[in-house]
């Protein structure tokens, strides 16, 4: 199936990865040390490095497959994050999406939100799925709201299963499903 390479929303717009944007891409992701958005990200997983010439070469090779499973998050045409999906259980039709937000000035702002809806809208149409979710943590109270704000549910909530800096935190799923969606882009 052929994908849109963007899809707009008011303030971001997503767009499929380019060759021209790897560069960007990869110094957001690797140019720190400790980059802010990995403290939110899953900081209990360590961020795996990639040097540039690999990362490009990887990324390139999907890029000219054709590959849709993830989308940059652009405002004013500079990369601010990036969104993705990625398959549970495909036989089962269990898909499940992620963000990125790699600038700090861009937190808080709607521009994760505004991302997460279009992704969203764009998932339901493209695929016959009856839910979409995503995993977070309790220490990610952004990500938590960004979900209550797009209708989700807290599906499911793991006690104390992740450790970061000494503290343990929950696991937590949130979920919407296509009924859900649809009522809310008819109010």
């Amino acid at each position: 199936m052929q994908t849109p390479d963007i899809l707009s929303g008011e303030q971001v717009i997503l767009c499929k990865i380019k060759n021209q944007d790897l560069d960007t891409w990869w110094s957001l992701i690797h140019n720190d040390e400790h980059p802010e958005w990995k403290k939110w990200d899953a900081p209990y997983y360590p961020l795996r490095r990639v040097n540039l010439d690999k990362f490009k070469e990887q990324m390139s090779n999907l890029i000219n497959q054709g590959y849709d499973r993830k989308y940059l998050i652009k405002v004013e045409n500079e990369i601010i994050g990036m969104v993705t999906y990625y398959w549970e259980h495909e036989s089962s039709q269990w898909l499940e999406i992620g963000i990125v937000i790699y600038l700090p000035e861009f937190w808080n702002g709607g521009y994760g939100t505004e991302a997460l809806k279009v992704w969203i809208g764009h998932l339901f149409k493209t695929f016959p799925i009856p839910r979409i979710g995503f995993t977070t943590w309790s220490g990610n109270s952004r990500m938590l709201t960004v979900g209550k704000k797009l209708g989700m549910v807290e599906e499911a909530r793991i006690r104390k299963c992740r450790l970061y800096n000494g503290k343990y935190y929950d696991s937590i799923k949130m979920g919407l499903l296509r009924e859900e969606w649809e009522a809310q882009q008819q109010s």
